[in-house]
């Protein structure tokens, strides 16, 4: 049998100088089947002259350039949209993946209960070697876990993935789950900042699947640099944005109420550590997208 269709989405803007390794290191895989889609967002520094050259020498690169830059998520969403295959896996541009990532995490997905695959990942600094930085996401065994552990985790800040960079699933729940905006009390445009859509997609999926796998080789690479989205958001904006997306999926989709206290408190603690008030977040009950069945403020 065919091996099924797997592919990696790259949207870029503006990285001459990483994009060439990100591509290879899509290219590298040892699973056969594979395109490779990259969206150029309209970058101004080259970047698209290099993706036309690379792109000239592999078929397995389908190169497409949006015409303005639409914002972060919209091509995000323009990649899926452009996959063929079963199989998607996004590949930040600055990122890199092991060359076994794939045939890694394809087989959990044959599975019809396995919602999506993640490996463990290292997160490296800029002009660092990336198999000399520490290993995160690593704290579950290896193989098929309920998504329930997914999501209580996630929702209490656990050592689980927000980033779809470590992850794979299937094209159809990307094309789903991806959502551009978020509904937000504070006003917020998810889709220009782009923190929280990542998450969102992982909780998403997690609920109309039993199952989710992990793989305890760190296969997945986050370079850290200035240039990098969660970098340059700095950690208070960044985690109180992704309590927003917590809170409002627990409001709709949590019913255990031991997990909505624990998060309740949660937030209560980042909104003072982390000055919510810089960012229109005075009570707890501005996490929430609406008044209706939120727990009690505090």
């Amino acid at each position: 049998m065919n091996a099924e269709l797997v592919s990696i989405l790259i949207p870029v803007y503006n990285r001459w100088d990483l994009i060439e390794d990100t591509i290879g290191s899509a290219l590298a895989q040892t699973y056969e089947a594979v395109e490779v889609v990259v969206v150029d967002n309209a970058s101004t520094d080259g970047t698209w002259e290099k993706i036309q050259s690379l792109a000239a020498t592999d078929s397995r690169i389908r190169a497409f350039r949006n015409d303005s830059n639409i914002g972060p998520v919209r091509n995000w969403i323009a990649c899926a949209q452009r996959a063929q295959g079963v199989y998607s896996k996004i590949l930040w541009s600055d990122d890199l993946i092991e060359p076994e990532f794939l045939s890694a995490c394809v087989p959990y997905l044959k599975s019809a209960d396995v919602g999506f695959a993640y490996s463990a990942a290292r997160v490296f600094e800029h002009g660092a070697m990336p198999q000399d930085a520490p290993v995160d996401f690593d704290s579950l065994s290896a193989g098929i876990h309920p998504t329930s552990t997914f999501v209580r985790g996630a929702l209490l800040n656990g050592p689980f993935p927000c980033s779809p960079g470590c992850a794979l699933f299937r094209t159809s729940d990307l094309l789903r789950n991806l959502w551009l905006d978020i509904p937000n009390a504070i006003g917020s445009d998810f889709s220009m900042h782009a923190i929280g859509n990542d998450l969102l997609l992982f909780l998403l999926t997690a609920k109309v699947y039993p199952k989710f796998a992990f793989v305890k080789q760190p296969l997945a690479l986050f370079r850290s640099h200035p240039g990098s989205i969660s970098m340059g958001s700095g950690t208070g904006r960044r985690l109180l944005h992704y309590d927003i997306v917590r809170a409002g999926f627990a409001q709709q989709h949590v019913k255990d109420k031991r997990v909505l206290l624990l998060l309740h408190g949660m937030l209560w603690l980042h909104l003072i550590r982390y000055s919510g008030y810089r960012y229109g977040l005075r009570r707890v009950r501005d996490f929430y997208p609406k008044p209706a069945s939120r727990p009690a403020d505090t």
